[in-house]
């Protein structure tokens, strides 16, 4: 698996090509979670987030589909008694309706080949009047050591199925039924976008021709 494969130096790209963004994200994501707050994180990662969402909440189950990123994910987070890791699948979430306050996925919608499955798995485990933060790097239209490092990553395996600017990544949800969703940038070399929405209680769109392609 590639992210097994990267696991050992997902950290320099994130603390080093791209810590002003990162930086930035921290001091979003920090400000979006209280005391009270029990918090699934979808793929997780080296756990760089993780840190920053525990430190905040009351509980934080962090998961992810490589095992080697949930070790490095652990060792990063070994400090903090309120964060339970798992391994699972974003697609087919094995928690219970309405389980969670908050639930978070980082730099992953942009991999699936069913985003909108993954957005339905998210939005059902959450509790109603939660909400869904979803931050993923924007990837379409850099140019410069950005886009040379996106395309670089791509060919050696990230699989990315589609890119996002900030626009696209808006309609992407406002066309699955989120319309009052919020964009915040976290700028940088290669910039992330947060987007925020509360959770919907009628269903979620499953599929649309939409939101197909890689220019959604």
């Amino acid at each position: 698996m590639f992210w097994d494969r990267v696991a050992c130096v997902y950290d320099l790209f994130v603390n080093g090509i791209n810590r002003e963004t990162h930086e930035a994200l921290e001091k979003i994501i920090g400000g979006m979670f209280g005391p009270g707050d029990r918090v699934l994180e979808c793929a997780c990662g080296t756990g760089m987030l993780s840190r920053v969402i525990a430190g905040k909440c009351q509980s934080l189950t962090a998961t992810d589909f490589s095992p080697k990123m949930l070790e490095r994910a652990k060792k990063k987070c070994s400090a903090f008694q309120n964060i339970t890791f798992a391994s699972a699948d974003i697609t087919a979430l094995d928690y219970p309706d309405g389980t969670f306050d908050k639930v978070v996925a980082g730099n992953v919608l942009h991999l699936l080949d069913d985003p909108l499955q993954a957005l339905s798995q998210m939005n059902r485990v959450c509790k109603k009047g939660g909400q869904l933060i979803l931050p993923t790097y924007m990837n379409r239209e850099q140019k410069g050591e950005a886009g040379r490092f996106i395309s670089t990553v791509d060919r050696a395996g990230a699989g990315f199925r589609r890119q996002f600017t900030p626009e696209s990544y808006r309609a992407f949800f406002q066309v699955a039924g989120y319309p009052d969703v919020q964009i915040m940038l976290a700028n940088g070399r290669i910039p992330c976008a947060v987007a925020v929405m509360r959770k919907k209680e009628d269903g979620i769109m499953q599929s649309g021709t939409e939101l197909s392609g890689r220019d959604s």
